[in-house]
């Protein structure tokens, strides 16, 4: 903004403008939230906007509230004709208009598809790449079978980074496969509301309920010759296929399951695709070992 011809009130609020919006904005996402105190719905929105603001700080967005009584100038600049007005500003320029958001869950929605969408520096970026290598070590112990060394190593990134979801999602799937559900289970109903969300918890939530479900079995050989007598024995394959997940053989329990689909995939209110689907979450949508098994399932589903 030039400053050339300016009162001296005017002057410094460019200043003042520049130094807590434009300079911040550089590497972070600035909400600048036009307000006065006479505006009735300014009011509503202050409580709404500093909250989730704040909940955001750790993503690398910063909250700016400018009055437009006392900064007329700088809401001439933005073209404010109404208040409230929001804008998101990165590197010095307005990105988005956020003044029709008036939830927690709208303004949350906006903010996570800016912030997708722009190279914003961040506290949570900053651990996330700092704990990177550490939860690839950890998973590759865990995919070994080692699932208590797994557990302390997710143990301990936790307390790194407790706001990690990877993280306690690892240590769940860990104390899960070394069979301390209760633990597991312990962890799980202790998770903050907003992580307990993320998808990532929903595989160790389903790695959980398949452990709770599924017990191994030493010898499966009875069930697999009473599968082999009698193919409409849906019970005895459906245990079956639960003997082969608890044992850790995804690929027999996937198959013993995708084959009961395509004998009767009504049986017990659809028991085998629940199932399957509950063992997809566990493994991880993102698995390619996933996504061939899902293209299965489709082939049987829709021909």
């Amino acid at each position: 903004m030039a400053t050339l011809g300016l009162s001296e009130a005017d002057r410094q609020a460019v200043e003042d403008f520049r130094r807590d919006v434009v300079d911040p904005s550089r590497t972070a996402l600035v909400i600048v939230d036009f307000w006065a105190e006479w505006c009735g719905p300014c009011k509503q929105l202050t409580p709404v906007i500093e909250k989730v603001c704040a909940e955001y700080a750790a993503k690398g967005v910063k909250l700016v509230k400018v009055n437009v009584d006392e900064n007329g100038f700088i809401a001439s600049q933005f073209r404010v004709q109404s208040i409230p007005t929001v804008y998101a500003v990165f590197q010095g320029q307005p990105v988005a208009d956020l003044s029709q958001a008036r939830t927690e869950g709208q303004l949350k929605q906006m903010l996570d598809q800016i912030l997708s969408q722009l190279p914003i520096e961040s506290e949570e970026k900053a651990q996330a790449a700092e704990i990177e290598p550490f939860l690839a070590m950890a998973e590759q112990v865990l995919s070994e079978g080692d699932a208590a060394r797994a557990s302390g190593i997710f143990e301990q990134i936790t307390q790194m980074a407790p706001h990690s979801a990877e993280a306690l999602s690892g240590h769940i799937r860990a104390l899960t496969a070394a069979g301390k559900l209760d633990e597991a289970q312990a962890l799980l109903d202790a998770a903050e509301p907003e992580l307990a969300k993320d998808a990532v918890i929903e595989r160790a939530r389903a790695a959980l309920t398949l452990a709770r479900d599924v017990k191994p079995v030493a010898d499966l050989s009875a069930l697999e010759a009473r599968v082999a007598a009698d193919a409409d024995d849906m019970a005895a394959r459906f245990e079956l296929a639960n003997g082969y997940m608890a044992n850790g053989d995804r690929q027999a329990a996937a198959d013993a399951l995708l084959a009961m689909i395509a004998h009767d995939r009504t049986w017990n209110e659809g028991a085998a695709r629940t199932q399957l689907l509950t063992l997809f979450e566990a493994v991880g949508l993102e698995d390619p070992w996933v996504s061939a098994q899902r293209r299965r399932l489709s082939a049987i589903l829709f021909t």
